[in-house]
């Protein structure tokens, strides 16, 4: 995956946790043809960003904490 196409799918991923319609990695990673760990990654990636990014174990979805 080129650097521009991983940076698009970052900012995808971003808005899908924003609007919070992110459910899990298995599901991302078959809407963009990849791996869970790759997802997790990602998320890794957006959280090095300065994103807080958490996982809600209760609703089962990637959320981002407001200050």
């Amino acid at each position: 995956m080129d650097y521009l196409t991983y940076s698009i799918r970052l900012d995808y991923l971003l808005e899908l946790i924003n609007k919070r319609r992110l459910h899990s990695p298995k599901e991302i990673a078959e809407k963009f043809n990849c791996t869970e760990k790759t997802v997790r990654n990602m998320i890794n990636v957006l959280r090095k960003k300065g994103h807080k990014i958490e996982y809600c174990n209760q609703n089962r979805k990637y959320l981002l904490k407001s200050e």
